[in-house]
């Protein structure tokens, strides 16, 4: 095929995004999906508003690595669970939030059943503007690796 010019190969088909896009690197061959690219690079909208809960184990949110928040309606409280650390072995997840946050609207990142953050059972709670947070599973259990107020 190498010899052939792009007028020449036979027709183009849509990707469905679980491709296969290969790297080969000195004498090690990598592999990530059309989906793994997308889903590092463009984020996933959640927009969130007083007693609701989002639980990112729900399938929806399975290979998401980028979110961002946007809240909607009157102050308030709101639950986003992150996925069981067990199953989330190297997984890293951002969060920012927009613009319309403020110090009465939260949301409450918590670790799932008795996993921890950052060592302890308690969430960590987002209520400003702009404000990002990078945790990352080492399958026991998630770390705050970076965060921005």
């Amino acid at each position: 095929m190498a010899d052939k010019k792009i007028t020449e190969l036979t027709g183009v088909s849509s990707l469905t995004g679980d491709e296969n896009l290969v790297v080969v690197q000195s004498s090690s061959t990598k592999k990530a999906t059309v989906n793994d690219i997308i889903n590092y690079l463009v984020s996933t909208h959640i927009t969130v508003s007083s007693g609701e809960t989002v639980n990112l184990s729900d399938s929806q949110y399975a290979d998401v690595k980028l979110v961002k928040l946007t809240w909607s309606g009157a102050s308030g409280n709101m639950t986003l669970n992150l996925p069981s650390a067990s199953s989330s072995t190297n997984r890293a997840i951002r969060f920012i939030s927009n613009g319309g946050f403020n110090t009465n609207t939260r949301v409450y990142l918590t670790p799932s059943g008795s996993d921890t953050l950052d060592g302890s059972t308690d969430y960590y709670e987002i209520n400003k503007s702009y404000e990002g947070i990078y945790v990352w599973s080492d399958g026991s259990e998630w770390f705050i690796i970076q965060k921005k107020a």
